[in-house]
Protein backbone atom coordinates (compact mmCIF):
# COMPACT_ATOMS: atom_id res chain seq x y z
CA UNK A 1 0.00 0.00 0.00
CA UNK A 2 1.41 3.56 -1.06
CA UNK A 3 1.13 5.81 2.21
CA UNK A 4 4.42 7.62 2.25
CA UNK A 5 6.87 9.51 -0.31
CA UNK A 6 9.85 10.18 1.18
CA UNK A 7 13.58 11.67 0.89
CA UNK A 8 15.96 12.74 3.85
CA UNK A 9 17.61 15.67 3.85
CA UNK A 10 19.54 15.25 6.86
CA UNK A 11 23.20 15.35 7.18
CA UNK A 12 25.15 12.40 8.39
CA UNK A 13 25.24 10.34 10.42
CA UNK A 14 21.49 9.51 9.57
CA UNK A 15 20.36 9.88 13.07
CA UNK A 16 18.69 13.34 14.45
CA UNK A 17 19.41 14.15 18.31
CA UNK A 18 16.62 14.42 20.37
CA UNK A 19 14.87 17.51 22.01
CA UNK A 20 14.63 16.58 25.57
CA UNK A 21 12.52 17.88 28.37
CA UNK A 22 10.66 16.73 31.65
CA UNK A 23 7.20 17.59 32.55
CA UNK A 24 5.73 18.22 35.89
CA UNK A 25 2.84 19.66 38.28
CA UNK A 26 4.38 22.64 40.63
CA UNK A 27 2.05 25.21 42.78
CA UNK A 28 3.16 28.64 43.23
CA UNK A 29 1.93 31.34 45.69
CA UNK A 30 2.12 34.38 46.39
CA UNK A 31 0.08 37.61 48.62
CA UNK A 32 -1.07 40.69 47.75
CA UNK A 33 -0.01 42.97 50.42
CA UNK A 34 0.09 46.37 49.61
CA UNK A 35 2.90 46.12 47.12
CA UNK A 36 0.99 44.51 44.84
CA UNK A 37 -2.11 44.14 42.30
CA UNK A 38 -4.20 41.24 41.60
CA UNK A 39 -2.89 40.88 38.54
CA UNK A 40 0.53 41.13 39.99
CA UNK A 41 0.07 38.83 42.45
CA UNK A 42 -1.58 36.29 40.20
CA UNK A 43 1.86 36.95 37.95
CA UNK A 44 4.01 36.44 41.02
CA UNK A 45 2.62 33.14 41.65
CA UNK A 46 2.77 31.45 38.11
CA UNK A 47 6.32 32.90 38.41
CA UNK A 48 6.91 30.66 41.85
CA UNK A 49 5.49 27.68 40.31
CA UNK A 50 7.55 27.97 37.08
CA UNK A 51 10.47 28.21 39.68
CA UNK A 52 9.93 25.27 41.59
CA UNK A 53 8.96 23.16 38.23
CA UNK A 54 12.87 23.38 37.69
CA UNK A 55 14.18 22.91 40.85
CA UNK A 56 11.60 19.48 40.86
CA UNK A 57 13.60 18.78 37.40
CA UNK A 58 17.11 20.01 38.34
CA UNK A 59 16.89 17.46 41.65
CA UNK A 60 15.59 14.83 39.39
CA UNK A 61 18.27 14.91 37.07
CA UNK A 62 20.85 15.04 40.08
CA UNK A 63 19.62 12.15 41.63
CA UNK A 64 18.90 9.88 38.94
CA UNK A 65 21.93 10.52 36.42
CA UNK A 66 24.69 8.55 36.71
CA UNK A 67 28.15 9.75 35.09
CA UNK A 68 31.38 9.41 36.15
CA UNK A 69 32.80 12.67 34.17
CA UNK A 70 31.69 14.80 36.89
CA UNK A 71 32.40 18.19 34.73
CA UNK A 72 29.84 16.64 31.97
CA UNK A 73 27.54 15.90 35.05
CA UNK A 74 27.55 19.57 36.23
CA UNK A 75 27.21 20.70 32.54
CA UNK A 76 23.76 18.41 32.62
CA UNK A 77 22.40 19.77 36.06
CA UNK A 78 22.72 23.40 34.67
CA UNK A 79 21.24 22.88 31.29
CA UNK A 80 18.00 22.32 33.47
CA UNK A 81 19.29 25.01 36.17
CA UNK A 82 18.96 27.52 33.25
CA UNK A 83 15.86 25.49 31.82
CA UNK A 84 13.14 27.65 29.86
CA UNK A 85 9.80 26.71 31.57
CA UNK A 86 5.82 26.50 29.37
CA UNK A 87 2.94 26.35 31.16
CA UNK A 88 1.53 23.45 29.29
CA UNK A 89 -1.93 23.94 31.19
CA UNK A 90 -3.58 25.14 34.73
CA UNK A 91 -4.77 22.31 36.77
CA UNK A 92 -6.11 24.59 39.88
CA UNK A 93 -5.96 28.33 40.92
CA UNK A 94 -7.97 29.41 44.35
CA UNK A 95 -7.66 33.12 45.81
CA UNK A 96 -7.80 33.09 49.87
CA UNK A 97 -10.69 34.83 51.91
CA UNK A 98 -9.90 38.36 51.92
CA UNK A 99 -10.20 38.73 55.43
CA UNK A 100 -6.90 36.13 55.80
CA UNK A 101 -4.61 37.97 53.35
CA UNK A 102 -5.69 38.25 49.76
CA UNK A 103 -3.16 35.46 48.62
CA UNK A 104 -3.39 33.13 45.42
CA UNK A 105 -2.66 29.83 45.13
CA UNK A 106 -2.24 28.10 41.60
CA UNK A 107 -1.17 24.27 40.61
CA UNK A 108 0.02 24.44 36.81
CA UNK A 109 1.54 21.57 34.44
CA UNK A 110 4.73 22.80 33.22
CA UNK A 111 7.75 21.60 30.30
CA UNK A 112 10.93 22.43 31.30
CA UNK A 113 13.63 22.56 28.65
CA UNK A 114 17.19 22.80 29.15
CA UNK A 115 19.27 24.25 27.51
CA UNK A 116 19.39 22.26 24.04
CA UNK A 117 23.71 23.34 23.46
CA UNK A 118 24.54 21.82 26.82
CA UNK A 119 22.02 19.06 26.44
CA UNK A 120 23.68 18.40 23.19
CA UNK A 121 27.33 18.33 24.31
CA UNK A 122 26.31 16.51 27.20
CA UNK A 123 24.42 13.44 25.54
CA UNK A 124 27.47 13.08 22.66
CA UNK A 125 30.73 13.85 24.43
CA UNK A 126 29.05 11.80 27.49
CA UNK A 127 28.37 8.79 25.26
CA UNK A 128 24.63 8.91 27.14
CA UNK A 129 22.58 8.38 23.62
CA UNK A 130 22.25 4.37 24.61
CA UNK A 131 22.87 5.05 28.31
CA UNK A 132 19.44 4.06 30.27
CA UNK A 133 20.91 5.53 33.50
CA UNK A 134 20.92 9.24 31.66
CA UNK A 135 17.48 11.39 30.86
CA UNK A 136 15.13 9.94 28.15
CA UNK A 137 16.77 10.15 24.81
CA UNK A 138 14.96 8.56 21.14
CA UNK A 139 17.18 7.98 18.33
CA UNK A 140 15.34 8.32 14.82
CA UNK A 141 16.59 7.37 11.77
CA UNK A 142 15.56 6.38 8.10
CA UNK A 143 17.07 3.32 5.97
CA UNK A 144 18.22 5.45 2.67
CA UNK A 145 19.72 8.90 2.59
CA UNK A 146 18.06 9.70 -0.90
CA UNK A 147 14.99 8.37 -1.93
CA UNK A 148 13.20 8.72 -5.18
CA UNK A 149 9.84 7.38 -6.75
CA UNK A 150 9.65 4.35 -6.52
CA UNK A 151 11.42 3.35 -3.62
CA UNK A 152 10.61 1.84 0.11
CA UNK A 153 11.44 3.86 3.17
CA UNK A 154 12.10 2.24 6.45
CA UNK A 155 11.91 3.93 9.82
CA UNK A 156 14.13 3.10 12.61
CA UNK A 157 13.67 4.25 16.75
CA UNK A 158 15.69 3.51 19.91
CA UNK A 159 15.36 4.83 23.24
CA UNK A 160 18.04 4.33 25.60
CA UNK A 161 15.34 3.48 28.49
CA UNK A 162 11.47 2.23 28.31
CA UNK A 163 8.97 4.89 26.68
CA UNK A 164 5.04 5.33 25.86
CA UNK A 165 5.84 6.78 22.06
CA UNK A 166 3.66 7.91 19.26
CA UNK A 167 5.57 8.11 15.23
CA UNK A 168 3.71 10.14 13.30
CA UNK A 169 4.02 11.11 9.43
CA UNK A 170 3.22 14.28 7.61
CA UNK A 171 3.06 14.32 4.10
CA UNK A 172 3.25 16.94 1.21
CA UNK A 173 -0.36 17.53 1.38
CA UNK A 174 -0.28 17.59 4.82
CA UNK A 175 -2.11 15.12 5.73
CA UNK A 176 -1.01 13.65 9.04
CA UNK A 177 -0.24 9.37 10.01
CA UNK A 178 0.01 8.27 12.91
CA UNK A 179 2.56 4.96 12.08
CA UNK A 180 2.50 3.97 15.58
CA UNK A 181 0.54 3.00 17.80
CA UNK A 182 -2.07 1.30 14.67
CA UNK A 183 -4.96 -0.93 14.29
CA UNK A 184 -2.56 -3.74 14.04
CA UNK A 185 0.54 -3.10 16.01
CA UNK A 186 -1.06 -1.20 19.08
CA UNK A 187 1.42 -1.59 21.67
CA UNK A 188 1.67 2.36 22.91
CA UNK A 189 5.00 0.82 25.40
CA UNK A 190 8.16 0.40 23.86
CA UNK A 191 11.35 -1.20 25.76
CA UNK A 192 15.00 0.43 26.09
CA UNK A 193 17.81 -0.61 24.15
CA UNK A 194 15.67 -2.39 21.24
CA UNK A 195 15.87 -1.08 17.54
CA UNK A 196 11.92 -0.81 15.91
CA UNK A 197 11.34 -0.97 12.39
CA UNK A 198 8.31 0.98 10.68
CA UNK A 199 6.44 -0.79 8.81
CA UNK A 200 7.72 -4.63 10.22
CA UNK A 201 5.87 -7.21 12.19
CA UNK A 202 2.01 -6.94 12.21
CA UNK A 203 1.90 -3.95 10.37
CA UNK A 204 -0.07 -4.10 7.19
CA UNK A 205 1.46 -1.32 4.98
CA UNK A 206 4.74 -0.20 2.83
CA UNK A 207 6.35 2.90 2.48
CA UNK A 208 6.59 3.61 -1.20
CA UNK A 209 7.44 6.84 -2.81
CA UNK A 210 4.94 8.10 -5.08
CA UNK A 211 3.24 11.86 -6.00
CA UNK A 212 3.19 14.59 -4.53
CA UNK A 213 6.27 15.70 -3.80
CA UNK A 214 7.55 18.26 -1.30
CA UNK A 215 8.11 18.87 2.37
CA UNK A 216 7.43 16.04 4.68
CA UNK A 217 8.51 14.93 7.88
CA UNK A 218 8.29 11.98 10.76
CA UNK A 219 8.44 13.21 14.28
CA UNK A 220 8.70 10.11 17.07
CA UNK A 221 6.84 11.83 20.61
CA UNK A 222 8.19 9.68 23.88
CA UNK A 223 7.75 9.73 27.61
CA UNK A 224 8.49 7.77 30.68
CA UNK A 225 4.71 8.07 31.21
CA UNK A 226 1.41 7.57 29.04
CA UNK A 227 1.11 10.71 26.67
CA UNK A 228 -1.81 12.40 26.42
CA UNK A 229 -4.85 11.54 23.33
CA UNK A 230 -5.35 12.79 20.12
CA UNK A 231 -8.21 12.56 17.86
CA UNK A 232 -8.17 9.85 14.59
CA UNK A 233 -9.63 8.43 11.71
CA UNK A 234 -9.16 4.70 11.33
CA UNK A 235 -7.70 4.41 7.84
CA UNK A 236 -7.05 0.79 8.04
CA UNK A 237 -3.61 0.33 8.32
CA UNK A 238 -2.47 3.54 10.34
CA UNK A 239 -4.48 6.35 11.71
CA UNK A 240 -4.98 9.56 10.48
CA UNK A 241 -4.87 12.37 12.98
CA UNK A 242 -7.38 14.83 12.96
CA UNK A 243 -5.89 17.90 14.52
CA UNK A 244 -3.48 20.94 13.83
CA UNK A 245 0.97 20.26 14.19
CA UNK A 246 0.99 22.40 17.42
CA UNK A 247 -2.62 21.06 18.29
CA UNK A 248 -0.50 17.64 18.17
CA UNK A 249 2.42 18.77 19.87
CA UNK A 250 0.17 20.72 22.73
CA UNK A 251 -2.34 17.76 23.29
CA UNK A 252 0.64 14.85 23.42
CA UNK A 253 2.09 17.09 26.15
CA UNK A 254 -0.71 15.81 28.13
CA UNK A 255 0.81 13.45 30.12
CA UNK A 256 -0.63 11.62 33.48
CA UNK A 257 1.85 12.69 35.56
CA UNK A 258 1.66 11.36 39.26
CA UNK A 259 0.02 14.29 41.62
CA UNK A 260 1.86 15.54 44.30
CA UNK A 261 -0.45 17.15 47.10
CA UNK A 262 -1.32 20.83 46.45
CA UNK A 263 1.49 22.61 48.99
CA UNK A 264 3.46 25.23 49.86
CA UNK A 265 5.93 23.51 52.88
CA UNK A 266 9.32 22.61 51.76
CA UNK A 267 8.67 19.45 52.18
CA UNK A 268 6.74 19.01 49.02
CA UNK A 269 9.25 20.36 46.81
CA UNK A 270 10.29 16.96 45.00
CA UNK A 271 8.68 13.89 44.18
CA UNK A 272 10.83 11.79 41.63
CA UNK A 273 7.47 10.12 40.88
CA UNK A 274 5.58 13.38 39.73
CA UNK A 275 8.47 13.64 37.04
CA UNK A 276 8.02 12.66 33.29
CA UNK A 277 10.90 12.84 30.93
CA UNK A 278 9.77 13.86 27.83
CA UNK A 279 11.11 13.78 23.81
CA UNK A 280 10.49 14.85 20.72
CA UNK A 281 12.85 14.10 17.57
CA UNK A 282 11.64 14.97 13.87
CA UNK A 283 13.20 14.40 10.59
CA UNK A 284 12.48 16.66 8.24
CA UNK A 285 12.13 14.94 4.98
CA UNK A 286 11.33 16.03 0.74
CA UNK A 287 10.32 13.89 -1.68
CA UNK A 288 11.60 14.09 -5.66
CA UNK A 289 10.19 12.43 -8.93
CA UNK A 290 12.08 9.64 -10.36
CA UNK A 291 15.16 10.37 -12.67
CA UNK A 292 14.13 10.98 -16.65
CA UNK A 293 16.49 8.42 -18.31
CA UNK A 294 17.89 10.43 -21.27
CA UNK A 295 18.12 8.52 -24.90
Amino acid sequence: MKIVTLIALCALPWISIAEQSSITEADGYSCMGVDYSKKQTETLAIQDAKRKAVEYSQTFIQSTTVMENFSLKNDLVEAFAKADVKVLAVLDELWDDPATGDCYNIRIQAEVIPVAEQMTRVMTEGQLADDPRAPLNVQLWTSKELLSEGDKLKIYLKGNKPFFGRLIYVDASGTKLQLLPNPYREDVYFQGGVIYEVPAGTDRFDMTVTPPYGAESVSVYASTSPLGDLSTTNLGPVLEVQEELKVIAAKIRGIKVSARPMSNSPESNYDSSAISEFSETTIQLQTQPAAVELP
